[in-house]
């Protein structure tokens, strides 16, 4: 990335990334689940798949983490 880029802000980068998602015609619903699995996987590498730490990070319960990683069909949470 180039410098001008890292001193956006996060509110800034997602409105770049989703004008270009929405000029591609990237469906509403495929976005919500790709940013969703993406974020999880980030999360389990960062936690390196320690579910509690994750959900706690994530602000959601351990069990929901569990359901949406297996309904977005994420086979390791570790990232291993």
């Amino acid at each position: 990335m180039d410098k001008k880029y890292d001193q956006l802000n996060i509110h800034q980068k997602m409105e770049m990334l989703v004008a270009d998602m929405v000029d591609k015609g990237v469906r509403f619903r495929d976005a919500l689940k790709e940013f969703q699995k993406l974020y999880i996987e980030s999360a389990g590498r960062k936690f390196m798949g320690n579910k509690t730490k994750m959900s706690e990070a994530l602000g959601v319960h351990r069990n929901t983490l569990h359901n949406r990683a297996k309904t977005l069909k994420i086979k390791k949470l570790s990232g291993r």
